[in-house]
């Protein structure tokens, strides 16, 4: 008994009652067209004429306009809502934005007409059977009921016959109930199949989970190189002015003053791309234009002193002509490179060159194997990954590994 009650009157049944019942008032202006055109071929009263013949006339010829509202875009997001909201389907299994392709706009116009169909039923059986059902009951109780045209219908020349209108009453209302419920259930069975994506936009929907992806990997590589590279060099020339200040009284006092201002250079420098990285962020999330261009070519004397002394960097070709995204993303490669030549190369001398004389834009890094190699980090690194990744975005390739006593690092990426 309490599982059927809450079958006919739980909170899930009463919101696909709803549901219908927002579909019945969706359909209202549908019905008085169709009243308008019924009434005017029939000659009979339109809009107010109380006829059955109109009536069902006017909703036979709304529901064909009900399909053909539903080709415009906004049908399947507001059915979508409407249908998230009051159905208790999951929301995963509905499909996002306007429907794209004739089987896609088919299926939301089947949707549309079925929704508003049923629910002008349901919408007018709720309005009209409740006051109804409600006299029946009475009847027994009421000797004015009894005298009226209800009574007179119902049979009061059979006197015991008034005592089941009662519960004739309360099956009406009952059968209203479970017509509300089944309808309900059996929409909501039907919706993802008819509001679910199709191959189309689960197509788009990956593709846009590939863009997401990739703009997270992509901020991950600018943080990445930026702050890693930052840290590096500051603890290398930290280092180093610490020695040099251990030395005692002879110490390279002109060596620590470069070293600080190295270290400086440095961090005023990442705080800037690290201020770039954060606008693309808020970009992200503003409507607002996003940041300017990250740093690029411009700034690699910059960057070069900045990893100390031992760092020597040699330009083949114009620089100038190079487009701006391959200026950044080299800009990246060789910040990276530095990074890792200073925490593996132990203190060795690093070359860096740009040749930007060919259609093959190169970019090599070289240094000296040491002596000792350093110790592996514990979750290995990123960098030559991220290294790798950037070549290949721009079409071009990337190498790195140990040759004749060397660490090679050598990117070639086509103009």
């Amino acid at each position: 008994m309490r599982r059927s009650a809450v079958a006919l009157l739980g909170q899930r049944a009463r919101r696909r009652w709803l549901h219908l019942i927002v579909g019945g008032a969706l359909f209202m202006p549908f019905w008085m067209v169709g009243s308008v055109v019924v009434g005017a071929f029939l000659g009979a009263g339109g809009l107010f004429a109380g006829s059955l013949a109109v009536q069902f006339g006017a909703y036979a010829v709304g529901l064909p306009l009900v399909a053909v509202a539903a080709l415009f875009p906004l049908a399947r997001p507001m059915s979508v809502a409407a249908a998230r909201a009051l159905c208790g389907v999951p929301a995963d299994r509905f499909a996002d934005g306007p429907a794209q392709g004739p089987e896609a706009k088919g299926r939301t116009a089947g949707w549309f007409t079925l929704h508003l169909g049923a629910g002008a039923l349901i919408s007018g059986a709720t309005l009209a059977l409740p006051p109804f059902a409600v006299s029946v009951m009475a009847l027994p109780f009421s000797a004015a009921l009894r005298e009226s045209e209800l009574g007179r219908f119902w049979g009061l020349d059979r006197p015991w016959w008034v005592w089941a209108a009662f519960p004739a009453g309360l099956l009406m209302l009952l059968g209203l109930a479970a017509t509300a419920a089944a309808t309900g259930a059996l929409l909501a069975r039907g919706a993802p199949r008819l509001l679910g994506p199709s191959p189309a936009d689960r197509l788009a929907a990956a593709e846009r989970r590939a863009a997401e992806a990739e703009s997270r990997n992509r901020l991950a590589r600018e943080l990445h190189d930026s702050v890693g590279h930052a840290l590096s060099a500051v603890t290398l020339q930290a280092g180093a002015a610490r020695r040099v200040l251990d030395g005692g009284d002879g110490a390279d006092l002109a060596f620590v003053r470069e070293a600080l201002t190295a270290i400086e250079e440095t961090t005023r420098r990442t705080v800037g791309e690290l201020d770039w990285v954060l606008g693309l962020l808020r970009h992200d999330e503003d409507a607002g234009e996003g940041p300017g261009p990250g740093p690029g070519l411009d700034a690699l004397e910059a960057l070069v002193r900045g990893a100390g002394p031992e760092v020597a960097l040699t330009v083949s070709g114009d620089l100038a002509p190079v487009p701006e995204t391959l200026s950044r993303e080299a800009y990246r490669i060789v910040q990276e490179g530095l990074t890792n030549a200073a925490r593996h190369a132990g203190g060795e001398p690093v070359s860096v060159r740009l040749d930007a004389r060919t259609e093959e834009w190169e970019i090599a890094m070289e240094n000296p194997l040491p002596a000792r190699p350093p110790a592996a980090r514990p979750n290995g690194g990123r960098g030559l990954r991220g290294i790798a990744e950037r070549a290949r975005l721009l079409g071009g390739t990337a190498e790195a590994g140990p040759a004749d006593g060397v660490w090679r690092l050598v990117v070639r990426i086509p103009r």
